[in-house]
């Protein structure tokens, strides 16, 4: 299960469609019994939580906060996964600078999210490599391509 919270005043037009996708990548990732959150906020939002959270003074595109790292937090029949902020302002501005929609970016960021979520990380060649094949394969499955 997953909710997506917009945080902004923006009116996101790409929810309704990223909801179908995420319905749709949580099956093709057999992730059953989880709860995460998707929440749209402002470069301004998206750059406190990296400050207070990361130590890191500036706006990134999306941040994964992924609750099952805490071996605090057991719920033995469902899993909690965690949160992924997206920047939206930044997200709509990576869309125009690689020359793709909204909507292609916004899934982008909300598969990388999941993804980290799920324990992918890009920290080094190799596993940058599986995380990012495994996202083109999971957009163009979906028929989300860079247009």
């Amino acid at each position: 299960m997953f909710e997506i919270i917009n945080n902004t005043k923006k009116d996101i037009k790409e929810i309704t469609n990223l909801n179908n996708y995420i319905n749709f990548l949580t099956k093709e990732l057999n992730i059953e019994n989880a709860i995460f959150n998707i929440i749209f906020v402002t470069n301004d939002e998206i750059h406190r939580l990296n400050k207070e959270y990361r130590n890191i003074d500036r706006v990134t595109d999306v941040i994964s906060f992924a609750l099952e790292d805490n071996k605090k937090i057991d719920l033995e029949s469902i899993r909690v996964l965690g949160d992924i902020y997206i920047a939206i302002d930044v997200a709509y501005n990576q869309a125009r600078e690689y020359n793709h929609s909204k909507e292609r970016e916004v899934s982008f960021l909300a598969t990388h999210g999941v993804l980290h979520l799920l324990g992918y990380d890009h920290m080094n060649p190799k596993d940058e490599k599986i995380m990012f094949d495994l996202q083109e394969e999971l957009l163009s499955k979906y028929n989300i391509t860079r247009k």
